[in-house]
């Protein structure tokens, strides 16, 4: 049974550790949410070690920057783990090819296709058109604001001649401001939905779950796997991510599921239970918002 909560210090002594998603927990895609940071600091202050676990396609140099872009202090974190350093160092192993077709924002392709400085031997990634790819590289789609079935025609031709799609980002939607927009999970589920093949390295997949351990041991902490709390707003990635890794979660219901779960200050417990049965999902714990 999910148990709601008012606050993070109610059960922050619990843990060690936290796998804090981003955008709808932190920020919302363009500035930060202030108690949310509030709750952070207060939660380091006392011991604990925070890492920021985002689906983001960025390297962490990037996000950085942006955090600071949006507001959120440099005290309310330790470290960073995003979707995008997983995701890189699976394509500079080889994992679609050298030849990639790139699906994704300009300037989102400037900043993946870069070896990792810590990556040995790295291949020579170089972007072509599809005819001559030998795989696809998807941070996203071309517009975000456009229905992923727009792509439909060359993933059909990616999938007739069995290219891989790497997806940066398993994410299938986020909410800019009051905008929501399409992410590279989207595009990587319809082409699945077509018989392509997609390789994923965010959340809810362990990729981005053993980069996060290793970015946490980098911190000089040794924590179990019981002293580590997630938490996040996405019931298929955040939540389902920590169920695979039996690790604990808490719910922010009101992020993406705020309408489902009817959340003003905090969730309606009979629209949440509802969600959670449909969803088929056990968060351990659930708030309205990170406080």
């Amino acid at each position: 049974m999910t148990q709601i909560i008012q606050s993070l210090a109610d059960i922050s002594a619990r843990y060690d550790a936290l796998f804090v998603d981003l955008w709808g927990c932190v920020h919302n895609g363009v500035t930060a949410f202030p108690e949310a940071c509030a709750a952070l600091i207060a939660y380091r202050e006392r011991g604990g070690t925070v890492v920021l676990v985002t689906n983001s396609p960025r390297p962490r140099g990037s996000v950085e920057t942006q955090l600071d872009g949006f507001g959120v202090p440099r005290e309310a974190w330790d470290t960073i783990a995003t979707s995008g350093d997983s995701a890189r160092a699976a394509a500079y192993d080889g994992a679609v090819g050298e030849k990639v077709f790139f699906i994704g924002q300009p300037d989102e392709e400037t900043v993946f296709l870069h070896p990792l400085q810590i990556q040995d031997n790295p291949i020579d990634i170089t972007t072509v058109p599809l005819d001559e790819a030998e795989g696809i590289i998807c941070t996203g789609p071309f517009d975000p604001l456009a229905d992923p079935a727009t792509l439909r025609p060359q993933l059909l031709h990616a999938k007739t001649r069995g290219l891989k799609l790497l997806c940066a980002n398993p994410d299938i939607v986020v909410d800019r401001g009051e905008r929501r927009e399409w992410c590279a999970g989207a595009v990587a589920q319809l082409y699945t939905e077509m018989g392509g093949e997609s390789l994923y390295f965010g959340k809810p997949h362990p990729p981005i779950y053993d980069l996060a351990r290793r970015r946490l041991a980098a911190t000089g902490k040794n924590v179990p796997t019981e002293g580590i709390l997630a938490i996040g707003d996405g019931i298929a990635t955040d939540v389902l991510g920590a169920l695979g890794e039996d690790i604990d979660s808490l719910f922010i219901t009101g992020g993406l599921a705020a309408m489902e779960t009817k959340t003003a200050d905090r969730p309606d417990e009979a629209a949440l239970k509802a969600y959670l049965e449909k969803e088929k999902s056990a968060p351990t714990y659930a708030i309205g918002f990170l406080r």
